[in-house]
């Protein structure tokens, strides 16, 4: 355990075999319900992207909606939401990605980002990197550029982090 990450790894509530067993969920309401805790670590976040200049800051459906939207605050920064397919009430471009059992769909407003933005993606969880994956192809079709991306957590097994090419990535916590 890296020792700048147990403060947070404490109010991380492990829970095992769920939603399969033999999967250990590492469950962030604990967290997000500290306020002490929440607080932290959105500072932290922003002082890890505090280098970079941050148009927008773009959070996934539902608990990086959670983190992006205060970050985004804090670097004086627009806040921009990707949603699941469907959610979205105005125009939408569209990403298919694969999940661990199957596919599914996040859609950004067509004028959310202008060409040439600069757009910091933060979610609650890097697993796979398959939403975070289909989140900057979206950036990108609109001619934003992904700056970075923040998480939480960041689950090493799952391989998220090389699906992400050379992209600056910076987790608060890693298991």
């Amino acid at each position: 355990m890296e020792p700048h990450d147990h403060w947070m790894k404490c109010l991380v509530r492990d829970i095992a075999d769920y939603p399969t067993p033999g999967v250990t969920f590492r469950d962030i309401t604990p967290l997000l319900g500290d306020a002490d805790g929440f607080a932290r670590s959105i500072d932290e976040l922003v002082e890890r992207f505090g280098d970079l200049q941050v148009d927008r800051v773009l959070g996934m459906e539902a608990r990086g909606f959670i983190v992006a939207a205060p970050v985004a605050h804090q670097l004086h920064a627009g806040f921009i939401s990707v949603r699941k397919a469907g959610k979205l009430p105005w125009a939408v471009i569209r990403e298919e990605y694969q999940l661990e059992y199957g596919r599914d769909k996040l859609e950004i407003h067509r004028d959310a980002i202008r060409p040439g933005e600069r757009i910091l993606v933060i979610d609650d969880v890097l697993a796979t990197g398959g939403t975070a994956e289909a989140t900057c192809r979206l950036v990108e079709a609109l001619g934003g550029t992904v700056v970075g991306l923040g998480f939480l957590l960041e689950l090493d097994g799952l391989g998220g982090r090389a699906r992400l090419g050379d992209r600056r990535i910076e987790s608060l916590a890693r298991y």
